[in-house]
């Protein structure tokens, strides 16, 4: 379940104008996005993207499993139509990462130069959004080429998303590119943080609209998930199907006091991992009533799995633990 933008507006907002200064002036502008994992980077590009609809987007992406030179324009060139693009078609093959090509020829000055005309190329007339994932997993000489973009006389936005340098492949050099495409003219620079407790009020209310989301249970949803969106999601995801006070770990939809003592005992054993033929050899029950035992907590807690119902019981403390 995606978590609304909440808190992302002005972020959005800052987008859209530095792809209309793109329009007006038919230059670069680096547009970047910082912060940790799981705060929005991706979710926030791709909501500009859908905003300002472009005609053209060239879009590349780290290779974490198979690193190699210009990664990022490597993928950025899978699956197109190169035919005629004005660069020599050795290099071009290189670039693209051929597995045929022979070694390259080129002085690394060189390689550097088709690239970025390889780029210009590609976008053409323009105007055009350039995607950069991952600056942070990029390859130095896709970290050069992207660096060398934003003072390129080239009619796009360079839309790019990283975590700080210190979670690089290359921090000294992801730090000095963030540096460049910062300090250009009419750059854009967002780091998401995460939101605060009003915030992750508000999705609540937006994803429960028929529930009512009060202050402490955001308070309490926030300190379980530190408001990062991405833990906010999955909590939703995996315990949400109770309500905001199930999420907020309250007694609210499945209060404990309606518990049998026999539930307890089977939920004490579902947190100790026991199968269901296990638990029925502690409890002295036959598996097809620890089946309708463990059918009733899924029921009560509104948990989705054993396991859920399992971390429901922690979360509250009060599981009974097996019989002896």
């Amino acid at each position: 379940m995606p978590v609304p933008m909440v808190g992302r507006a002005a972020a959005l907002e800052e987008l859209r104008r530095a792809w209309t200064r793109v329009q007006h002036t038919g230059r670069a502008v680096p547009a970047v996005v910082t912060g940790l994992p799981g705060t929005g980077k991706t979710t926030l590009a791709a909501a500009a993207l859908q905003a300002i609809d472009p005609d053209r987007v060239v879009r590349g992406s780290a290779r974490l499993h198979t690193p190699a030179p210009y990664d990022w324009l490597a993928a950025a060139l899978a699956g197109r139509d190169v035919t005629g693009l004005p660069v020599p078609r050795d290099a071009l093959s290189w670039l693209a990462q051929d597995p045929d090509v022979p070694r390259e020829r080129y002085t690394p000055e060189a390689l550097l130069r088709i690239a970025v005309a390889t780029v210009r190329a590609l976008v053409d007339c323009g105007p055009a959004v350039l995607v950069v994932e991952d600056l942070h997993a990029l390859d130095p000489a896709s970290l050069t080429l992207i660096a060398e973009l934003a003072g390129a006389d080239v009619p796009a936005l360079l839309l790019v998303t990283s975590q700080p340098p210190d979670a690089a492949v290359s921090p000294l050099l992801t730090s000095r590119t963030l540096a460049r495409l910062s300090g250009a003219p009419g750059a854009v620079r967002q780091h998401l943080g995460s939101l605060d407790a009003e915030q992750v009020r508000q999705v609540l209310s937006q994803v429960y609209a028929d529930h009512e989301v009060t202050p402490r249970m955001a308070a309490s949803v926030w300190r379980r998930t530190g408001g990062n969106p991405y833990r906010l999601s999955e909590l939703i995801a995996v315990e949400g199907s109770g309500g905001p006070g199930a999420l907020a770990g309250e007694p609210g939809d499945a209060p404990a006091t309606d518990l049998t003592a026999r539930e307890r005992e089977v939920l004490g054993c579902l947190v100790e991992g026991m199968s269901n033929k296990q638990i029925a050899a502690a409890l002295g029950i036959s598996v097809r009533t620890v089946t309708v035992h463990v059918s009733n907590l899924l029921r009560k807690t509104g948990a989705p799995s054993r396991t859920a119902v399992a971390l429901w019981a922690v979360q509250r403390n009060i599981t009974e633990g097996a019989a002896s």
